[in-house]
């Protein structure tokens, strides 16, 4: 995707703004959301963590370190299909549903140097961009109200409560 701003960049920073509610407390805020390249990011002093260029060297030492590391117990076997921890990782596939219990370590590792996390972040599939920001919305409340209850802000906690319950009814 390229920068909404520069129109340039490949845009690495995604910036999700939350507007404050209207003098009423009645308004509900629209998040909006922003592809930006690292430099108009930077431009802006927004707080990111710049996007790590791999060199050759340090995936040949990631290479070289992960196939030096032995992952968990060696001689573990599932009950249900007989997969072997050996043998997982020479097909680097899953025999039944229980391995991802029993191999949960070695699957993380093998998510973790694919796709660079162990949880998904991005979109959903099937899923509207309205419902996509409803669904954020109700996460970024969700740890809002944590924090005012953990503050012992009451009133605010509250009207949290409020425009959560207001945004899980319109599902």
């Amino acid at each position: 995707m390229i920068c909404q701003n520069c129109h340039k960049n490949v845009a690495t920073v995604t910036v999700i703004e939350i507007p404050p509610s209207d003098a009423s407390g009645q308004g509900q805020p629209h998040p909006v959301e922003q592809q930006l390249c690292e430099m108009c990011a930077q431009a802006r002093n927004l707080p990111h963590a710049p996007v790590q260029k791999k060199t050759l060297g340090d995936i040949w030492k990631l290479l070289q370190n992960s196939s030096q590391k032995p992952l968990g117990e060696p001689g573990v076997t599932c009950p249900e299909c007989g997969m072997t921890r050996e043998e997982f990782r020479m097909k680097g596939r899953i025999g039944c549903a229980r391995d991802y219990e029993i191999f949960a370590e070695d699957v993380n590792e093998i998510l973790e140097r694919v796709h660079g996390s162990t949880h998904h972040v991005g979109r959903a599939p099937g899923v509207s961009p309205e419902e996509l920001t409803r669904m954020r919305s109700i996460t970024c409340l969700k740890r809002d109200l944590d924090v005012a209850i953990r503050d012992e802000a009451y009133e605010n906690a509250a009207r949290i409560r409020d425009e959560l319950r207001e945004l899980e009814g319109s599902a």
